[in-house]
């Protein structure tokens, strides 16, 4: 999957989570419905938690990999 696609991706699992929010945030949904949004919440919002700490360790991995080829100050 490229990049794009696991970003867009991401958007569309927010976004999905936070219009499940919405619903619930009506108090319109029957307590079946409540449960169920409730459930596909949970899964969305580890979904998304688990996107952005593989988007953090790529942001720390590039980081490091920067900072090795930068000269150290202690070299000049």
């Amino acid at each position: 999957m490229s990049d794009t696609d696991k970003s867009m991706n991401f958007e569309k699992k927010l976004n999905d989570l936070e219009a499940i929010v919405a619903k619930l945030e009506t108090g319109e949904l029957s307590l079946e419905e409540s449960l169920k949004a409730y459930e596909s919440g949970i899964f969305l919002t580890s979904e998304c938690q688990s996107l952005l700490e593989k988007a953090q360790l790529r942001i720390e991995m590039a980081t490091s990999e920067v900072n090795k080829s930068e000269p150290s100050s202690e070299d000049s």
